[in-house]
């Protein structure tokens, strides 16, 4: 299983990357599957640098948030109007409540289809795997402000656990249990940010991917006006190893 960060900046796009993207990717049946978990503001051409977006196996988008998912009305404009004609079949896309509406609103005088026939909206349900070809993905629902997910990315015995926006909670400890790789949300620095049920501090995630018994920290959606080596020295303080940073198109196979 192979992790591509395709954009790792928290809130908003930064001077260096794009929102939050991630694309992964496993062989499987003779070709490579590929997914995405989110796709923000700016990864959409960052990921055109990777693959041609009409080879996506399926979109996962943990939450509603417009730094998580507002680049799929642009995926949508390559569907509809690629002059090569539409891909087979409409691409799954994975989302809370509400997320054929939430998109289609973005995208001022679409027609009365929205984006459904070129999107295969699906729900999310906290703790119902969902198998797309070799990667079985479980949402569990975290600690934000809107309806949010992470994931649990599982195939061929390894496991990658992305946090999503989240505080610190329960849904953690089976969320990153005995991962390979934890990908958490670092948005917020210890002393400085007090508001709670948003986001957490290097710290709370080093203590999470701990609890859970995981074995590799990477701390992304870190926002462009933090110090990221303040958000590895929080962690590190908990974390007994190296505390590893997002980098925009950083590859990590598991």
């Amino acid at each position: 299983m192979r992790l591509t960060v395709i954009g790792c900046s928290g809130s908003f796009p930064g001077p260096d990357s794009p929102a939050s993207c991630y694309l992964i990717q496993a062989p499987y049946e003779g070709r490579t599957f590929s997914i995405v978990l989110d796709l923000g503001p700016g990864a959409l051409g960052a990921l055109q640098r990777v693959i041609d977006p009409r080879e996506l196996d399926a979109v996962m988008l943990t939450h509603l948030h417009p730094d998580h998912c507002l680049d799929c009305t642009g995926l949508f404009v390559t569907r509809r109007y690629d002059p090569r004609g539409l891909p087979s079949g409409r691409l799954p896309v994975y989302g809370p409540a509400g997320t054929a509406d939430r998109l289609a609103a973005a995208y001022e005088g679409i027609d009365e289809h929205g984006m459904t026939r070129e999107f295969d909206f699906r729900r999310l349900m906290d703790g119902v795997p969902i198998h797309i070809g070799p990667f079985t993905v479980t949402p569990r629902l975290v600690n934000h402000p809107v309806e949010a997910y992470g994931f649990r990315v599982e195939h061929e015995g390894k496991v990658l656990a992305y946090s999503g926006d989240t505080d610190a909670c329960d849904a953690l400890r089976s969320l990153c249990a005995d991962a390979d790789l934890v990908l958490a949300d670092s948005a917020f620095v210890e002393g400085r940010d007090t508001a709670r049920g948003i986001h957490m501090t290097g710290r709370q995630c080093a203590q999470a991917a701990l609890d859970a018994g995981a074995r590799r920290l990477l701390l992304t959606h870190i926002p462009a006006w933090n110090d990221p080596e303040v958000c590895r020295a929080d962690a590190a303080a908990v974390w007994p190893g190296e505390v590893e940073l997002a980098q925009p198109l950083a590859v990590l196979d598991l």
